[in-house]
């Protein structure tokens, strides 16, 4: 805050210049940045990304992360939705398990394991199993494909890892489990909801206050997970 000329308060918004390569949609995003207010809480607060306080909020309403739990975090770096994870499963106290996957490579925590690996490479979903050795009770994606600013196919991407995440948690999830992913609101998200519904109890759309408000992000949450047994027969 600083003082104007009538002597009130006033925000300084801090503005970027577009200088050098720099992109118009770059500087944006750096603007944006640099007045976020949960970017500077995570920082303040030692969290790896302004997502952590999505979790944090999801899970204070949903009790998601139970201690002991093992948790498979989809989309990993740089790694806040795992560290709100370690603490709520108790990981530093060697309770519950993480296991995580990225593109990029995410940096060492204690007790969690990360791979760098494309999540859509057909071998990563028996990489991740032969990780996690054994049932997870929650599968959370936040993956997102890079943009190309066209809004149709950047929905359909963005779709088609939600529903590659949510094939993998029906085949890891114990039965109680909980699913959780990232989407955007566009109508193709339904068929997803339609199908988690055959197989959780209770399915949501979920959009917390650190989702910025001009974006489209939403996050599904399917909890209850029926078991395999009942996938099975669904299929029938």
């Amino acid at each position: 805050m600083t003082e104007k000329k009538g002597g009130g308060p006033r925000n300084l918004k801090v503005r970027v210049k577009t200088a050098g390569k720099r992109s118009l949609s770059s500087k944006l995003w750096l603007e944006r940045q640099l007045n976020d207010p949960y970017v500077a809480r995570a920082k303040a607060e030692g969290w790896r990304s302004r997502a952590a306080f999505k979790l944090l909020e999801m899970d204070e309403r949903f009790h998601l992360l139970k201690p002991g739990a093992r948790v498979v975090d989809l989309g990993a770096a740089p790694g806040g939705w795992a560290q709100v994870a370690a603490r709520k499963i108790g990981l530093e106290k060697g309770r519950g398990k993480i296991v995580g996957i990225d593109l990029l490579e995410v940096e060492p925590m204690a007790g969690a394991t990360f791979i760098v690996m494309d999540f859509m490479d057909e071998a990563a979903p028996d990489r991740l199993k032969e990780l996690l050795g054994g049932e997870a009770d929650v599968v959370m994606s936040d993956m997102a494909a890079n943009a190309t600013g066209h809004r149709k196919t950047d929905h359909l991407k963005i779709m088609g890892l939600a529903e590659a995440a949510a094939a993998f948690a029906r085949e890891v999830l114990a039965p109680g489990g909980a699913f959780l992913a990232k989407v955007l609101q566009g109508g193709t998200e339904n068929t997803l909801l339609a199908d988690l519904k055959r197989d959780f109890a209770v399915v949501r759309h979920v959009k917390p206050a650190a989702s910025r408000a001009d974006s489209s992000e939403l996050y599904v949450l399917a909890t209850g997970f029926r078991g395999a047994s009942a996938e099975a027969d669904s299929a029938d």
